[in-house]
């Protein structure tokens, strides 16, 4: 409790300061925050850490953390571009937005883990594990083990949407042609919009999204595979010790439902564009404004199956790794 008010005082100082001072903070792109809304904000921080401290209200108290947690995740939505913009160590464009999506974040979790144990006992559940029984007792983790087999071809199918979009750049790295663009132009393109780790990389034809992307894929297989929940030997001394629950999770529920509607949203409009229902995006040099609307399917495509991927793969990893105490087993 004392942690999500510490967060809140931090939190609404920082949302009042950006109303006075005028400081222009991005909630996704090209869409900022107003003075106003930076004011309901701190409002509604400093009411959920107030909420968070009772002990009655039922219902009308787990409406209200559950309001405010779905509030504060929805300010993450710009993490997935972050990741990227920080992956490249290229220089932020904004410490603001950054800061709003960290501080949003923070808030989120912190909410997540008063909200669920209030929710349980509301149900008459145990607080810790969720399960009914008699007295107090220490949660004990499961044994790892690996999603069940449908969860698995579920994952695996949803990471198929990757190929198209991973094959036309790797043609492009391999120097190939590939949307009417030749692997000099696309390394041109990119070595002209990056900056610092990121150009360098460009400069050899590595996209770093590419890079984002295979994190993304390693974090689906540690939520799909027991090594996700006891560190691997090839973590060196970390080997044999327990992964902390919310160490996948938390980056799998921060980004997975980002890319997601934004890949659904992608897919339905270069689908919109080929039906003729949408006019053709404008040519970009190198590409076409066919070669354009490929590629926005594409990007969609993968975009949407990891998204959709990893919330998967999150909510069978938080079931598999949910600790149960010992008397619920009695």
């Amino acid at each position: 409790m004392n942690a999500l008010m510490i967060w809140a005082c931090v939190y609404a100082a920082a949302q009042v300061g950006w109303a006075v001072t005028g400081t222009p903070v991005e909630w996704a792109m090209r869409h900022g925050y107003t003075p106003a809304v930076h004011l309901l904000m701190a409002a509604l921080a400093v009411l959920a850490a107030l909420t968070g401290r009772t002990r009655r209200g039922g219902v009308v108290v787990t409406a209200t953390l559950w309001a405010a947690l779905a509030v504060f995740a929805a300010g993450t939505a710009g993490a997935p571009m972050h990741f990227v913009t920080l992956m490249s160590m290229t220089a932020v464009d904004s410490l603001a937005d950054l800061a709003q999506v960290v501080l949003n974040a923070v808030g989120a979790v912190l909410l997540l883990r008063v909200a669920v144990p209030y929710g349980r006992r509301l149900r008459g559940r145990c607080p810790r594990c969720g399960g009914r029984h008699e007295g107090e007792g220490e949660p004990t983790h499961p044994v790892p083990t690996r999603a069940s087999g449908r969860t698995r071809v579920a994952v695996y199918a949803l990471m198929c949407g990757l190929l198209p979009w991973a094959a036309v750049k790797t043609i492009w790295l391999l120097g190939g042609d590939a949307l009417g663009v030749t692997g000099k132009e696309w390394q041109e393109v990119m070595a002209a919009g990056d900056r610092g780790v990121s150009a360098a990389l460009a400069s050899v034809g590595v996209d770093v999204t590419v890079l984002a992307a295979l994190v993304g894929v390693f974090l689906l297989a540690g939520l799909i595979y027991p090594w996700g929940q006891v560190f691997p030997r090839w973590t060196l001394f970390l080997a044999g010790r327990r992964v902390p629950r919310l160490l996948p999770l938390i980056p799998a529920w921060l980004t997975a439902a980002t890319l997601a509607v934004y890949g659904v949203l992608l897919v339905f409009y270069a689908a919109l564009i080929a039906a003729g229902i949408l006019p053709e995006m404008a040519a970009s040099p190198p590409f076409t404004a066919e070669g354009i609307t490929w590629m926005t399917l594409f990007g969609g495509l993968a975009f949407a199956g990891l998204g959709i991927g990893l919330v998967v793969a999150a909510v069978s990893y938080a079931r598999r790794s949910l600790p149960v105490c010992v008397p619920a087993r009695v």
